[in-house]
């Protein structure tokens, strides 16, 4: 981690424009940063859904190209959105959460005034976190996308298990008879690979991690690999619907024979965090960890 950069001067605000809880979060941190001089950019949503007067742009992608910050009012599920549509930009993103627990967007909508105070005076810190990607064929089609927390390969409807083949470096792993396979970044260790059952990884690890879902085989459990590795998941079930999801998105159809390969993006994002702020100290309030004593 390293300070942030210098100069702030356009900041982007970006929110859940279905959250009407946000609106006035949004109204007010466009207010003060107005009154330290800066200028306000939104996206188009953001700004009706906040009633802002502003520069508008269509795109998130549009709207971080032209300005030095990015400011993302929501819960997680909003911030990997934007962190997906600006893939590869080198504005950073700092998260406000109106949502509910919140491991990307930490820094809460009560500290605001803190946030901006920070960011005003540069002891904000700056973190760069890697992005995965997954290309393949999916029912014919070819398939690249990028993620920020996780790829899953899982079964549709259906409560049948399915069988996936998995390879790491073209080197056959195992196959799983599950409910599906979670590959994830050390971003997403929190997100579903930890439901899952996996392992929580500080996300400077440079690692990936399988974590398999409701196996039918007890003895397997989640893997963890470097994160320079491929993993390849070839669908071996041919009449149990099979889907690839990205980061939760809407799910694309997989047929017998279909392989995915997932592995490290060329693509990162750049978050700010809060002075002080680190990612134990993140778990300890999120998951409620209090300790115990003897």
């Amino acid at each position: 981690m390293k300070k942030q950069p210098k100069n702030i001067r356009r900041i982007g605000l970006v929110a859940n424009d279905e959250k009407v809880a946000g609106r006035s979060i949004v109204q007010k941190a466009a207010d003060m940063i107005r009154a330290a001089g800066r200028t306000v950019v939104a996206d188009i949503a953001t700004a009706k859904m906040a009633g802002l007067t502003a520069p508008t742009y269509k795109s998130t992608s549009q709207l971080a190209s032209e300005v030095d910050l990015l400011m993302v009012f929501g819960g997680d599920g909003t911030f990997l959105r934007v962190a997906r549509e600006t893939a590869g930009s080198t504005t950073p993103l700092i998260g406000i959460n109106i949502g509910g627990l919140g491991f990307l967007t930490d820094v809460q909508a009560h500290q605001l005034p803190l946030a901006l105070e920070q960011i005003w005076q540069g002891k904000t810190i700056l973190e760069t976190r890697p992005m995965i990607e997954a290309e393949g064929t999916a029912s014919g089609k070819k398939v690249l996308a990028v993620a920020l927390n996780d790829f899953v390969v899982t079964r549709g409807a259906s409560p049948r298990l399915i069988e996936l083949e998995v390879s790491v470096d073209d080197e056959v792993l195992t196959r799983f008879r599950c409910d599906g396979i979670i590959v994830c970044s050390p971003t997403g260790s929190t997100a579903y690979s930890l439901a899952a059952g996996g392992a929580i990884i500080n996300p400077a690890a440079a690692v990936l991690e399988l974590t398999p879902i409701c196996p039918h085989s007890l003895s397997n459990r989640s893997v963890i690999i470097s994160l320079e590795s491929t993993v390849a998941v070839k669908v071996l079930s041919e009449h149990v619907q099979t889907v690839l999801t990205a980061d939760g998105q809407p799910p694309l159809s997989l047929a017998a024979g279909d392989v995915i390969r997932i592995g490290k993006s060329r693509h990162s994002i750049r978050l700010l965090h809060l002075a002080g702020s680190s990612f134990f100290a993140t778990l300890r309030t999120k998951l409620g960890w209090v300790g115990g004593h003897v």
